[in-house]
């Protein structure tokens, strides 16, 4: 650590500012490899055929699982979220039927973040499928 009477003379390529406090500013640069989360596909030391991967046919089939939740639960959000104007404007009658101390409107308005909950969590679970199935399929790719 760089005492605050050494401030006055900075060293070479010392990104440590000259005024101020002594500062805990991490080295510039890696001592070692990037970590594996941090790699780009260039990166990759695995040289890894990404092309030869995408057009095996237990990806191709990881992508249609993956379309067939994604697409079907986009179409039922986007309904279920501009049914709520349409409805307050086109059947105002039916919307202003109370249910207690509020009507409808209100009743489904609230619906919608229990809406947007459920299908999060639906979605989370479902992730954890396809990324298990994208892993197996990395393994079995990458087998010798």
């Amino acid at each position: 650590m760089r005492l605050i009477s050494d401030m006055a003379s900075p060293k070479i390529g010392d990104p440590t500012p000259a005024v101020a406090a002594p500062t805990d500013i991490a080295p510039l640069g890696r001592s070692g490899p990037k970590p594996f989360h941090e790699r780009t596909a260039l990166e990759e030391t695995e040289n890894v055929d990404w092309d030869k991967i995408a057009a095996r046919e237990d990806f191709q089939g990881l992508l249609r699982r993956k379309a067939l939740f994604i697409v079907p639960a986009s179409i039922f959000f986007v309904a279920y979220y501009f049914a709520l104007p349409l409805l307050v404007g086109y059947a105002r009658p039916f919307m202003e039927t109370r249910i207690g101390p509020v009507n409808l409107a209100y009743v489904f308005a609230l619906s919608q973040f229990f809406m947007a909950w459920i299908i999060a969590a639906l979605y989370v679970r479902a992730a954890n499928h396809f990324d298990r199935d994208a892993k197996d399929i990395l393994d079995k790719a990458l087998k010798p």
